[in-house]
């Protein structure tokens, strides 16, 4: 692998880390690994993980993940069958699964950090910390909305998230795109890079190549356009030091624009089903 970028942990350590590329499948990896990841996660910053509305930033976060909450349960909704059973891998506060659970879906979820946990319990979600907890059952959609770039060791987590896939069942991943617009104006200031808990940096061919190894194929892409705004604004603070609205308006419109043509947006959604073929 070569090396792609150097970069930091802008948003909590500001220890500094390089991406290595992987030619073959177009995909970054963060190196070093560090040993315990927990101590990244352990900030009031990592927005995640709390519900907080104290920044103008903050309140911009909240109100687009309501709006996006609206949007993917609707995608969810499509792939549902009279069972509509949902696993939410990565669940955060649980405010996703809430809004599954009031549309009559019967909801689980995962959740590692335990003050998300505690914040989804106080909602009426309660999440299990990791997913050899839940009772040996299948689910017709599982969803991992921007969990996959986190995960370690990728492959054996990739294969217990499926091994809870139904036959029939459907799984949606939402990941950054380092191969957009503002992944390529920001440089080393993209927020999506996100390191060290962002462990991977996925393309297009990276999530196909990924899959396709454990028999699943890409069915539909859907395109995530807030996220172009979002992570324009907290780069602008990366690279200035200020929050440069009008700025990062200007980018993350531009690369919307500009994905209209290539389809590299700053996010995509990624709908897969089980390759028949492969069986």
């Amino acid at each position: 692998m070569k090396l792609y970028l150097e970069t930091k942990d802008y948003a909590v350590s500001q220890e500094e880390f390089q991406l290595l590329h992987n030619q073959e499948w177009d995909m970054l990896v963060t190196q070093p690994l560090p040993d315990s990841l927990d101590r990244y996660y352990e900030s009031d910053i990592y927005i995640s993980h709390t519900d907080a509305r104290k920044s103008l930033t903050d309140k911009i976060y909240q109100t687009v993940k309501k709006y996006s909450i609206g949007r993917k349960l609707k995608l969810a909704e499509r792939y549902a069958d009279t069972k509509k059973s949902i696993l939410d891998f990565g669940a955060g506060t649980g405010d996703f699964l809430l809004a599954a659970k009031t549309n009559k879906w019967l909801a689980k979820g995962i959740e590692p950090n335990y003050k998300a946990r505690e914040l989804s319990k106080a909602k009426g979600i309660k999440l299990q910390s990791h997913i050899d907890l839940l009772e040996d059952e299948k689910f017709q959609l599982i969803t991992l909305w921007h969990v996959l770039e986190h995960l370690p060791d990728l492959e054996e987590q990739i294969s217990k998230v499926i091994s809870r896939l139904a036959d029939s069942g459907t799984l949606i991943i939402a990941v950054p795109n380092f191969r957009s617009y503002d992944a390529r104006y920001y440089g080393k200031f993209w927020a999506a890079y996100d390191v060290p808990r962002h462990l991977w940096h996925f393309s297009r061919t990276a999530m196909e190549k990924l899959f396709i190894k454990h028999k699943l194929k890409i069915v539909e892409t859907k395109p995530m356009i807030f996220d172009a705004f979002y992570v324009s604004l907290l780069s602008e603070k990366y690279r200035t030091g200020k929050n440069n609205f009008v700025k990062a308006f200007g980018v993350g419109l531009w690369s919307n624009m500009q994905a209209l043509w290539s389809k590299e947006y700053s996010s995509l959604i990624y709908v897969l089903k089980w390759d028949e073929n492969s069986f």
